[in-house]
């Protein structure tokens, strides 16, 4: 399984957390959402950060919608 690749964070003045993906925002957090963030980091970044910006999905949620077995 690959992992999560290009992001990178920075921290504002103002308290405020901003994510990138490859050079372009991918979310901004702010307030205790940003505390929790900073404090979950530590670990293996780069996943967390796809987690927190939703970036861990890869594009196949359409093709297993219409999948018989999963028609409701």
């Amino acid at each position: 399984m690959g992992e999560a690749q290009g992001f990178a964070y920075a921290q504002r003045a103002d308290g405020s957390v901003v994510i990138t993906h490859h050079g372009r925002v991918a979310g901004t957090l702010r307030g205790g959402r940003a505390a929790e963030f900073l404090a979950e980091v530590d670990g293996d970044p780069q996943l967390v950060m796809a987690r927190w910006t939703g970036n861990y999905r890869r594009g196949n949620e359409r093709a297993a919608r219409q999948h018989p077995r999963n028609r409701a």
